[in-house]
């Protein structure tokens, strides 16, 4: 507390930073381990043999808002749904519907990504925020032997201990971010490329559908 104000300035910028990485950090560690959780209770109802329409049905009627697979799933269908009452064309109907579902997935990963970016910024640069807090401590200490007939290292030392407390709040902010960036981002992508995945092979159980009404209907 007896810091300069500049040096309390970076200290309680760095201290406010840390809380809202650790707010973001909670956040998005439950958001994807939700939505990793629903993807794979959603991959397993559907690839037992559950009937699609069925499923279509069940999501529709839903009160809380569809994430994830769920989402991707339920835009693909309601677009193919709704274009085969309107065209016989397969190549028309996929496509729109992988359009559709492409648009969904874009999406979830703008939500799945969302505040991450800031992790890495505060990874980044947070270090250097806390060691402009230091440089700037130490500078006044220097400055004020300036006005001193004797300088001694009693004088000097508690504005050099108070200024390194800077760096050290900015590596608290920073270490925590790093990990947890790297962690997250690892897991959402891992996430996101099975969202993509599925999307890929939906599309394909479209295309089988869409080819056997089109050669039935010959």
């Amino acid at each position: 507390m007896s810091a300069g104000p500049v040096v309390k300035l970076v200290m309680l910028s760095l201290v406010v930073t840390s809380i809202v990485s650790w707010t973001i950090i909670y956040s998005k560690s439950r958001q994807i381990a939700r939505a990793t959780r629903g993807a794979t209770d959603f991959e397993n109802e559907f690839w037992s043999g559950a009937d699609a329409n069925q499923m279509y049905q069940h999501l529709r009627t839903r009160d809380d808002a569809l994430i994830g697979m769920e989402h991707v799933f339920e835009r693909g269908f309601s677009e193919f749904a709704r274009l085969v009452k309107q065209t016989d064309d397969p190549e028309t109907v996929v496509d729109g519907s992988y359009r559709a579902m492409k648009i969904a997935l874009s999406r979830e990963t703008d939500s799945v990504e969302q505040h991450l970016s800031f992790l890495a910024t505060v990874g980044s640069t947070a270090p250097y925020v806390g060691l402009f807090g230091t440089v700037w401590g130490i500078m006044n200490s220097f400055t004020a032997l300036a006005n001193v007939q004797q300088a001694t290292l009693a004088m000097v030392a508690p504005g050099i201990a108070e200024a390194l407390i800077a760096t050290a709040i900015g590596l608290f902010a920073a270490i925590p971010a790093v990990v947890a960036y790297n962690r997250l981002s690892n897991k959402s992508d891992r996430l996101l490329n099975r969202y993509d995945n599925f999307m890929e092979e939906f599309a394909a159980v479209l295309q089988r559908q869409v080819l056997r009404r089109s050669a039935a209907a010959r």
